[in-house]
């Protein structure tokens, strides 16, 4: 069973979740004001450059409990702040309000953070507990962590595949392999990343919009890989509805919705492309597709976590499939009649 501190906690992940598609390339954080055992106060960090959670956790108590802050304990997925961003440092609040106790999930491994918020507040003569529920706490935050650690986003691969291993028909021929219930899925995760790529073949073959229609949720920012510029105007993708980057050796330009990025024609061609993304502060990027792009991703070693749905009952000739060597899936689920297995690269 769940301690009390744990409890609080997992509150606070839960609240954080909250701000998903909107806080990035910022973390998701949760925080809860918690006085003799009844939840005062509860905030979590909205949208970019705006108030951080414990801000809006202190905020949400209501007048006639404000003089009971000092004697709360403040619970806090991610350590708080101590530096000047796009808003004041979190730790000063926390001071301010001589709160007494303050409990932490995990550490922020970014630079201007790492151990300095927890410096402060202990300085100040508050009692920091950290590490409780540590490991779900940076699973929540694991694209942002992946982020300042690699310097790259977070690359979640994502494809289907037949019962014998095949994505799509003969010459490329575009097959349903999926369920309805697993492309629903499919949008929903969409909403949840920052960025979404494919290659050339897949968006001259497939003619993909890339969007999240199936799913009520903000669109990720569309990547394709285009180098020698082949593509033709009048694909989905060029539609202006969402921001576009076309990754290419030829040209660089910026119009509506649309940029031209130009890299050099060298073998590191992919890691510059996420390099690029970096400095652009896209966290995260699900790429679904073509093979010969997966695989290349695979064979880099660039990505974090793999999506694969496997339809278990059909049978094709075609493309096949990319193949990860030795690696075992770390959980499975069925939807319908789909199978989704998840895998994670440790080595990243």
């Amino acid at each position: 069973s769940l301690s009390n501190d744990e409890l609080y906690m997992y509150r606070c992940l839960q609240l954080a979740t909250l701000g998903m598609p909107t806080v990035a390339p910022n973390p998701m954080v949760g925080a809860v004001l918690v006085y003799n055992n009844s939840i005062i106060g509860e905030g979590f960090h909205q949208k970019f450059g705006e108030a951080h959670a414990e801000v809006n956790c202190i905020n949400s108590v209501r007048a006639a409990h404000a003089h009971l802050i000092a004697q709360s304990i403040l619970y806090v997925s991610l350590e708080p702040c101590a530096h000047f961003g796009k808003t004041p440092p979190c730790t000063n609040i926390i001071i301010a309000h001589k709160i007494k106790k303050v409990i932490i999930a995990c550490v922020d491994i970014f630079s201007e953070v790492n151990g300095a918020g927890i410096a402060k507040l202990k300085a100040a003569g508050i009692e920091v507990i950290t590490d409780v529920l540590k490991d779900e706490a940076i699973d929540l935050n694991k694209r942002f962590f992946a982020f300042h650690k690699t310097k790259m986003p977070y690359v979640i691969l994502k494809w289907a595949q037949t019962g014998n291993h095949k994505v799509a028909g003969l010459h490329g021929a575009q097959i349903n392999i999926t369920n309805h219930f697993s492309n629903v899925l499919v949008h929903k995760w969409r909403s949840e990343e920052s960025a979404i790529m494919v290659g050339k073949n897949t968006a001259l073959l497939d003619n993909p919009a890339l969007t999240t229609r199936l799913w009520k949720g903000k669109n990720p920012v569309r990547i394709v890989i285009d180098r020698a510029l082949a593509l033709p105007a009048h694909l989905n993708l060029f539609d202006g509805e969402v921001h576009t980057i076309v990754y290419n050796h030829k040209k660089n330009s910026t119009g509506k919705n649309l940029t031209y990025c130009m890299l050099p024609n060298t073998p590191g061609f992919l890691q510059q492309v996420l390099s690029d993304l970096y400095n652009r502060g896209v966290n995260s990027v699900i790429l679904e597709g073509g093979t010969s792009l997966l695989n290349a991703f695979i064979t880099l070693n660039l990505w974090n976590e793999a999506r694969v749905f496997t339809n278990t009952a059909m049978q094709i000739e075609g493309i096949d499939a990319p193949v990860f060597d030795g690696l075992k899936p770390s959980a499975a689920h069925t939807i319908d009649n789909d199978l989704l297995q998840f895998y994670f690269n440790e080595n990243m």
